[in-house]
């Protein structure tokens, strides 16, 4: 079966974004262009690499001589995006992502596949890839990229509050603290 390419060359919006309390968020990447929106559901884990992986291209990209892709070293005021996700319609689950560089642009490259489903003949499971039947390819500017890698950063880090103690997550019905070597 062919692949079904969602395709984003320059979004007006992408961003990651939360729905559910901490501790039970479900996380989505969700990109919009015009009318056109896109919504994937991800990990917080992927979500955090993500971003952490985009900054370290950026600032990469500024050690270049005379930084000809004119690559912001932090987010640029006018494209803070604090606003909620837009209407979500989960398109696909996650599996597999790739994350590159196009000097040609001076862009971000994202690709995200979709879990594709258990196949009943041999009864395995493709993580995503290229034979994903579903796949999200984004494409960013620079300063676009790092304004995603803050807002990323800061929704992975909204989560549920660590315990001083133990170090583990502290829910909101409270805790039973495991101490180290206990």
């Amino acid at each position: 079966m062919p692949t079904r390419v969602h395709e984003f060359a320059w979004p007006d919006r992408v961003v990651v974004g939360t729905i559910g309390l901490p501790g039970a968020r479900t996380f989505y990447l969700q990109v919009r262009a015009g009318t056109q929106v896109v919504s994937i559901a991800l990990e917080k884990q992927q979500s955090a690499l993500l971003a952490e992986k985009i900054v370290e291209i950026l600032d990469q990209l500024i050690t270049v001589e005379g930084n000809p892709f004119s690559v912001p070293t932090s987010t640029p005021i006018e494209l803070v995006d604090n606003d909620q996700l837009e209407a979500v319609q989960e398109q696909f689950r996650t599996g597999s992502m790739s994350l590159g560089w196009d000097p040609t642009t001076a862009q971000v490259v994202i690709e995200a596949y979709a879990i594709a489903d258990v196949d009943a003949d041999d009864e395995s499971l493709d993580e995503g890839g290229a034979d994903a039947a579903e796949m999200l390819l984004v494409r960013m500017p620079v300063g676009t990229a790092r304004a995603f890698a803050k807002r990323t950063r800061e929704i992975v880090g909204a989560g549920r509050p660590t315990c001083p103690l133990c170090g583990y997550p502290m829910d909101a019905n409270g805790h039973t603290c495991t101490l180290p070597g206990a």
